[in-house]
């Protein structure tokens, strides 16, 4: 190779290299003089010196792929105006949420003042028609579910009950005049709902086993019995109660308004999950419901399945963003920290847990994908929702164990968002339905025979 060639070629080298680095090289050394030391250089040495500049070069941060959690790109999928709603969701929770979500979370407070700014992003009551809702596929609520979790868990559950149980209820079990009296206020949150149905002693059981009781009077509805874990509940205007009719043994809905008298919120404490989500035990003393505010068309436990069946796939789209966040705040840290002098995203043990977290992720998106598009279809059944539930839940665990995993001692810190993934993963396990009873579902459903203890 002729010296020209050899100039001619490390000159393109350099024009690769940016201004400070080409900078700090002029500080160190006269290039004037290296160019003239570049002439005397065989082809073997010129192609290592190339190699070299070019391998520094990449160890750039900005030269490294996005971080993403969408692997198998499925965001092209969607159209254009939902692109838009999904980047505005993010956004929102990325300028508005996250820098005080680690506060509240440690400290079990809700940030009221999130409310207000939430209301101009008008995602409430998303696949609803009518009632001011946008009326848009069921495939929406899982992406705003999985952008919301993305960020904080405890959030996405706040909106969960909101929007999905809660207007859920009213939407698929309330008379035209119950409708048209809470579904707008809440719809532009100027009310927030809450659902009771799980009870102290009775949580998988509900269908059969009820222990609050409502009897008629002639006049009213007369409710007693407590209910927990009610998130939303020490602040809600209206609260959906689930009750056990004294005289036909069906299950009945009632919508309780905040201050009634005989029903009395109480703040639960010291939980190590969801610690945002402002969960309470309610007790109903001779709570007198009139019969106005019954839901009308809600006779059966069959009716509340049915609650239950639409909002189960958005917890599953809840476990997405749960192990989407944690393993995208674990591919960041893992391509900062730096431990024998590389990053530890460069070595091979790292890169097996981040390739399993991102299998996972995966695996679990394309899954929350078609379940939407069936429930959009009208072909969502009650296994559908089961197996997603079960399965979105146990691969989130799977993920946020492994995200804490390569933080090593630096996972059990607040700061670094995964300690918070870790804990809340445990309650997306257990809530809308057990592992055990969701694959119970399922079971029944591709064996025709039940496994439930009658």
């Amino acid at each position: 190779m002729s010296v020209f060639r050899k100039i001619k070629n490390t000159i393109n080298l350099l024009k690769s290299v940016d201004i400070d680095q080409l900078a700090k090289i002029n500080e160190q050394i006269d290039l004037s003089e290296a160019m003239k030391s570049l002439g005397h250089l065989d082809e073997r040495q010129l192609k290592g010196l190339m190699k070299m500049l070019k391998t520094k070069q990449k160890k750039g941060q900005s030269d490294l792929p996005p971080i993403t959690g969408d692997f198998y790109n499925l965001d092209l999928k969607l159209t254009e105006e939902q692109r838009k709603l999904q980047m505005d969701v993010r956004n929102f929770m990325e300028d508005e949420v996250r820098p005080l979500v680690n506060d509240h979370w440690n400290r079990a407070k809700f940030p009221h003042e999130i409310i207000e700014k939430f209301k101009k992003l008008n995602i409430t009551g998303v696949p609803y028609e009518g009632y001011g809702c946008p009326n848009l596929p069921f495939l929406m609520e899982g992406i705003i579910a999985q952008e919301i979790a993305r960020v904080d868990v405890s959030i996405s559950t706040f909106f969960g009950v909101h929007s999905g149980l809660a207007m859920g209820s009213i939407y698929l079990c309330g008379s035209e005049e119950q409708k048209q009296e809470w579904l707008p206020k809440m719809q532009k949150l100027d009310a927030i709902g809450a659902f009771g149905l799980t009870e102290p002693n009775v949580g998988s059981g509900v269908a059969g086993g009820l222990e609050t009781t409502c009897k008629f009077d002639g006049e009213n509805w007369i409710l007693n019995g407590q209910k927990k874990w009610i998130g939303n509940a020490t602040f809600a205007d209206v609260i959906i109660i689930w009750a056990r009719d004294e005289d036909s043994n069906q299950v009945k809905g009632f919508l309780v308004r905040k201050g009634n008298p005989g029903y009395k919120a109480e703040k639960m404490e010291d939980k190590m999950a969801l610690r945002i989500v402002q969960n309470a035990i309610i007790t109903l003393t001779d709570c007198v419901i009139p019969e106005s505010d019954r839901l009308q068309k809600a006779d059966s436990f069959k009716d509340t399945a049915k609650v239950l069946r639409m909002t189960r796939a958005g917890v599953a789209w809840q476990a997405v963003g749960c192990a989407r966040g944690a393993y995208e705040s674990a591919l960041k840290y893992t391509r900062k920290r730096e431990q024998f002098g590389r990053p530890i995203a460069s070595y091979q043990l790292i890169q097996n847990h981040l390739v399993e977290m991102v299998s996972n992720l995966t695996a679990m998106q394309t899954l929350v994908f078609r379940l939407s598009e069936m429930q959009d279809a009208d072909l969502l059944t009650d296994e559908h929702a089961s197996l997603a539930k079960v399965f979105c839940s146990m691969r989130t665990r799977d993920v946020v164990s492994r995200a804490r995993e390569v933080m090593g001692g630096n996972g059990i810190l607040l700061e670094h968002d995964v300690a918070r993934f870790v804990a809340d993963a445990e309650a997306i396990y257990s809530y809308e339905g057990t592992k055990e009873i969701n694959s119970l579902i399922v079971g029944r459903a591709i064996t025709g025979y039940s496994a439930f203890v009658s």
